[in-house]
């Protein structure tokens, strides 16, 4: 795991603002349990890119594993708008469902 680990942070060190590479970083860190990375690798993607809707599940996700209900709910809700904004009917409902296993 840790290969691939540095194999993208390489990547990223010529295409720092990547998005897809910064997602793909955030889920090798997931795989490895280093939630903290993790996180502030899906962060920054936001931060930089608010419409990229793949990146609102998966923090959403870590926040409701990490005791952050509440930060994923919001995440989720915000990741709704987004697809929605883009027209991206599957993320939409991706989000909706995990939003609603969460609040309902």
């Amino acid at each position: 795991m840790t290969d691939r680990i540095e194999k993208l942070k390489a990547f990223l060190a010529q295409s720092p603002d990547d998005c897809f590479l910064n997602h793909a970083l955030a889920l090798e860190y997931v795989k490895t349990g280093d939630e903290h990375h993790a996180r502030t690798s899906f962060e920054k993607n936001l931060a930089y890119d608010p419409s990229y809707v793949a990146t609102y599940y998966h923090l959403g996700k870590l926040l409701e594993r990490t005791g952050h209900e509440a930060e994923a709910v919001a995440t989720y809700e915000k990741g709704m708008q987004v697809a929605k904004a883009a027209g991206d009917n599957h993320s939409y409902n991706e989000l909706q469902s995990a939003y609603e296993d969460l609040v309902y």
